[in-house]
């Protein structure tokens, strides 16, 4: 576990302001992608990310790949992605997907139960080594699209590039229960000591409840007609 501050270029262009606010001297301004490259530096998984088109997600995409590390990097519909048939939109490819290719999937367990979508997966016409495609995700009911860029060593089954993908909800959750149970998003973020040691905290109280909720689960299981025990309810 660990964290990062997004520092706007504004800040740090200031140097009485990022003194004020007790940042280190050395601070530089860091994009989002920039601050998850410093993650894989220190040895950090990291998850939920999603890409954009500028130029520092291109950096965390190479990072990644010089590392071996195998993402799913969610990306426009607009984004452009080059298959050996050519260059095409994500969501011009999408409408070329035949109707039998679609394959109905979880993309994990949710408060309603599992949440199934249309996966359907291109191969991407690369030059650097290892297996690039395009994942596309389909609402069963909307038919809304999206899409994500994926890399791996060696190429991946569907239904892994799908339970990745899915983890981005699990991510989303976590931060909802940080703010909602931890105060996560509760420091005014006037100095940043006191932001690192307020997140710092928060994290390890989220933690906390999250190993006493395993913990519990594991010596008492639940009854059938009942879900386990949440960390609301621990």
């Amino acid at each position: 576990m660990d964290r990062e501050l997004y520092i706007p270029r504004s800040w740090t262009s200031d140097p009485a302001r990022w003194r004020a606010a007790g940042l280190n001297q050395d601070t530089v301004f860091a994009t989002k992608p920039e601050l998850a490259v410093r993650f894989l530096d220190a040895g950090h998984h990291v998850a939920g990310s999603r890409a954009t088109r500028s130029t520092a997600a291109t950096k965390l995409r190479s990072a990644l790949e010089e590392r071996q590390a195998g993402y799913v990097l969610a990306v426009a519909r607009s984004a452009e992605v080059t298959t050996a048939a050519g260059k095409f939109r994500a969501d011009a490819l999408a409408a070329k997907v035949p109707r039998q290719t679609w394959q109905k999937l979880s993309a994990g367990a949710g408060a309603k139960g599992h949440r199934f979508y249309d996966w359907a997966v291109i191969d991407l016409a690369e030059a650097r080594p290892g297996s690039h495609r395009l994942l596309i995700c389909r609402n069963r009911t909307t038919g809304e699209l999206a899409s994500y860029h994926c890399f791996s060593p060696v190429p991946a089954p569907l239904a892994t590039l799908v339970r990745v993908a899915g983890s981005r909800w699990r991510v989303e959750e976590t931060f909802q229960a940080g703010k909602g149970l931890a105060g996560l998003d509760e420091h005014q973020v006037r100095r940043y000591t006191s932001w690192s040691r307020w997140v710092t905290l928060a994290m390890l109280a989220h933690a906390f409840l999250s190993l006493v909720r395993a913990d519990e689960y594991a010596r008492h299981p639940a009854q059938d007609e009942l879900i386990p025990l949440t960390c609301n309810e621990i």
